[in-house]
């Protein structure tokens, strides 16, 4: 008896010190993320497969996570042009070879299963942007297009599948990053400047006046070169204000249609609209307390397109009402907020970088999904992280789990509370 408790205590005591440093919080706030959309997917569609390969897809991500956390997270940054050469060659692979689904061509079979390359292509983003700032903190505002020159190959590869919500994923975490790395919030609102100039023009010429007379004074204030910066920043969002034209119709229909819809989803209701209305219609239905798992109308009768991929934060709001949706908000809060505390206690610049990276994607693409269930941004197919069904993001959003703990892991400042 005294043997065998004394081999117990003996392989605690190696596990602690195995995983010493780990953020317990971090990962268990995915996993409780991973539960809920279980559940979700499983009110949803009951007697389907899908509930059961999120199971058994976020088992595995754990897993995979707890391994990365061991390893040193140094050897990401001597290969990560390597990762990002092959990250890109996967997304090139997929113009050629990818299976087009419902109209866009972004996932590849592999073993009999559909992977979406994408996915992985933007942790291959962030670990190349990290290695880069890393070695050239951003000083100055000629040293952003460099950072934006490397994005523009991934970036370029995703609109052209197309998808256009993966490619806003990567200019948001090339933004974050920028921003952690040194850059001026003014010199960040200049670099997307042109893109709101194009959206002022297309919805209210007066706000794009006031705009394009708003950049020309943060470029007079931000840059060093101040007259010749203000001139040239108003008149390249003038110009962009006709080009947005031109962008427009680089746009599939269906992306067209989508933001023209987000503007008034009323305007076609049975059509583009339909899923908008339909998703406020049941998170509204939810009320305060929900209509319980299995019980939510809009849910059950699937009158809520893709609402266990997509949409899955309607059937949640339908099913567990106000409350629930506060709860799930509340650990998305929480996941962010070790995310932020772990980038700032890094050991190094590198792991801080790689953190932020991993914090701007989820946060990105939390926001995004939940504002276009409730009517507040387009709708883009962005995935809600760890809950929305889907093999290829899961493994993601648990392989950037995994790899920001081996950042806590290996750090030096023991700060965080217990």
């Amino acid at each position: 008896m005294e043997l065998a408790k004394l081999s117990w205590n003996s392989w605690l005591n190696s596990l602690y010190k195995l995983f010493r440093g780990f953020d317990g919080w971090l990962l268990l706030f995915a996993v409780l993320l991973l539960s809920t959309g279980v559940l979700t997917i499983f009110s949803t569609r009951p007697e389907g497969i899908e509930w059961k390969a999120q199971l058994g897809t976020g088992l595995v991500g754990i897993a995979w996570a707890l391994f990365l956390s061991r390893l040193t997270y140094g050897w990401l940054q001597r290969w990560s042009w390597l990762i990002y050469s092959s990250a890109c060659a996967m997304l090139l692979g997929v113009l050629f070879t990818g299976n087009s689904v419902k109209g866009a061509q972004r996932w590849i079979e592999f073993g009999g299963i559909q992977l979406q390359p994408s996915e992985f292509a933007k942790l291959g983003v962030i670990i190349a942007l990290a290695a880069l700032i890393q070695r050239y903190p951003i000083r100055s505002f000629g040293q952003i297009w460099v950072v934006l020159g490397v994005l523009a190959v991934p970036f370029l590869l995703v609109f052209k599948q197309p998808d256009l919500g993966t490619a806003l994923v990567f200019g948001a975490i090339s933004l974050g990053m920028l921003y952690w790395g040194g850059a001026r919030l003014g010199w960040l609102a200049l670099v997307v400047s042109p893109l709101m100039a194009a959206i002022l023009y297309a919805i209210w010429i007066p706000a794009w006046i006031v705009w394009v007379a708003a950049m020309a004074v943060v470029a007079w204030r931000e840059l060093d070169w101040r007259w010749w910066g203000a001139i040239g920043a108003g008149a390249i969002n003038l110009v962009a204000g006709g080009l947005g034209q031109v962008f427009w119709h680089l746009l599939k229909p269906y992306q067209q249609q989508r933001l023209v819809v987000f503007l008034d989803p009323s305007g076609d209701p049975l059509g583009s609209g339909y899923h908008i209305l339909q998703s406020e219609i049941a998170i509204g239905a939810g009320g305060l307390w929900g209509r319980g798992i299995f019980q939510g109308t809009q849910t059950q009768l699937n009158f809520i397109p893709e609402q266990h991929t997509d949409f899955i934060f309607s059937a949640l709001g339908e099913e567990w009402g106000f409350l629930g949706a506060v709860v799930l908000l509340g650990l998305f809060f929480c996941l962010f907020a070790r995310l932020l505390l772990i980038a700032q206690n890094s050991a190094d610049d590198f792991g801080s970088l790689l953190t932020i990276g991993v914090f701007t994607m989820l946060l990105f693409q939390t926001v995004v999904n939940i504002g276009m269930t409730i009517g507040l941004a387009p709708v883009t197919g962005i995935p809600l992280p760890f809950v929305t069904f889907g093999r290829s993001f899961l493994i993601t959003c648990f392989t950037a789990i995994g790899l920001v703990e081996s950042v806590a892991l290996h750090r030096t400042k023991m700060v965080f509370p217990n």
